[in-house]
């Protein structure tokens, strides 16, 4: 059975293996998750299941959301995602999703939104390469040629220009569970995932098998 859960990113730090080897590890706190909710390939033509993570208080909440959750008497949830699993026979609605469902040694796909960056230039924005500093050098850290001259007479589509970087969907894929702490809801990943500290990420069996 495919496996997924939402998780809060705590931060870094590091561990020792079985060899002395020394990890970078991540550590997210996984849980504990509810299962609001359920779709068909019958009812809504693909099969998926969705799951609440964190407390909300009833003032917080939407009407239509809280009119959802009344009507299948379950406990208010903060977050919602939506995960489309090939069989979600084995989740049932108001069933309890805990870090447990994946273990050490198991190799998932780490899915949160990027650092935001601001506006920055092309060089930090796409590694460009700057002009010369000195002997009276004009141009130092623009974006350079445009192009061509009278033909086309504009840019072409895909130049890498400076603009908004960061704060984009990004997943990280393939990553090795190191530790699972199911006491205090804790898994440690290997290397590093998507975020700041406190962000809302996701995990989900890897599909690099």
């Amino acid at each position: 059975m495919q496996k997924a859960i939402i998780a809060k990113k705590i931060g870094m730090t590091q561990l020792f293996d079985e060899n002395g080897k020394l990890l970078p590890v991540t550590v997210l706190e996984a849980g504990p998750c509810l299962v609001t909710g359920k779709k068909t390939v019958e009812k809504d033509g693909y099969e998926s299941v969705q799951l609440g993570y964190g407390e909300l208080k009833e003032k917080h909440i939407r009407k239509p959301q809280k009119a959802a959750f009344d009507k299948a008497g379950l406990a208010y949830k903060k977050y919602l995602r939506e995960f489309r699993l090939e069989d979600c026979s084995g989740y049932e609605i108001g069933a309890e999703v805990k870090c447990d469902v994946f273990a050490k040694g198991d190799y998932v796909d780490v899915t949160g939104t990027s650092k935001g960056k601001g506006f920055t230039g092309a060089i930090k924005r796409w590694g460009s390469h700057r002009g010369p500093m000195t002997h009276g050098s004009g141009y130092h850290r623009g974006v350079g040629s445009m192009g061509a001259c009278s033909t086309p007479s504009r840019v072409m589509k895909g130049k890498k220009l400076a603009g908004h970087m960061g704060a984009v969907r990004v997943t990280v894929q393939n990553l090795y569970v190191a530790g699972v702490d199911t006491e205090r809801n804790l898994i440690l990943v290997k290397g590093a995932v998507p975020g700041p500290k406190g962000s809302l990420i996701t995990i989900r069996d890897t599909v690099k098998k």
